[in-house]
């Protein structure tokens, strides 16, 4: 057991971290609409219900989006771009072991099984599984952030005794597009920051970071 939590330790403290951030999330979310349900008349929604609402989707999907949105970028990014002396770049010159053609090491020991057996279009297709995972995580979120934005301003107009939007028009206007842009550039921003901290800045022990010794010029893995 204690070899499985020093092996796993990192993902384990994460997913833990996650857990209780969601359940603080819809905890205090759903004090927070049921208060607003409050002050305009109505009563208050037992959680199962919340969970169902648009209320809660939005929120959640809406920061899922653009975390996937930025998972997908710098993945898909830092395959065919540079930047000298971070820490998240490929190496500028020399050989970058992620290069490596799968189909010359089909025989290297304890290799992935789609390198190994696949046929060619399951090899080609985990060759780049990771960017297109956080893609299609991407994707979904967008629609469970546009399904929970559309319901969440329809309870508020149909309060307010307006007429329901269809999703076309929620699309269209700047609500949906605010929500996501105001989310996309802190997720750029932070990307920016990370690769070009790393280029003067350290962090000991950290594979995010270069050797504390290393001259700022020399590229991530030089």
């Amino acid at each position: 057991m204690r070899k499985f939590f020093r092996e796993n330790g990192l993902s384990l403290v994460l997913v833990s971290v996650f857990v209780v951030c969601m359940a603080a999330q819809t905890w205090f979310g759903w004090q927070v609409s049921n208060d607003d349900r409050r002050e305009h008349g109505g009563t208050a929604e037992p959680l199962a219900d919340y969970l169902r609402s648009g209320h809660f989707l939005e929120a959640t999907a809406e920061n899922w989006e653009s975390e996937f949105l930025q998972m997908f970028a710098y993945v898909l990014l830092t395959a065919f771009l540079y930047q000298k002396g971070s820490s998240e770049s490929r190496k500028l010159e020399g050989e970058n072991p992620q290069d490596r053609d799968p189909r010359l090491h089909r025989r290297r020991p304890r290799a992935p099984w789609p390198v190994r057996r696949g046929s060619p279009w399951l090899l080609k297709l985990y060759e780049y599984s990771l960017s297109l995972t956080f893609l299609l995580l991407f994707l979904v979120s967008i629609a469970l952030h546009a399904c929970g934005g559309l319901a969440e301003m329809n309870d508020e107009r149909l309060e307010h005794g307006r007429a329901a939007l269809s999703m076309g028009d929620f699309l269209r206007g700047p609500d949906f597009w605010f929500q996501s842009m105001q989310n996309w550039q802190s997720e750029f921003l932070a990307l920016v920051a990370m690769v070009v901290l790393s280029i003067w800045l350290r962090q000991r022990r950290s594979p995010e970071s270069k050797p504390v010794d290393a001259p700022h010029s020399e590229t991530g893995g030089g």
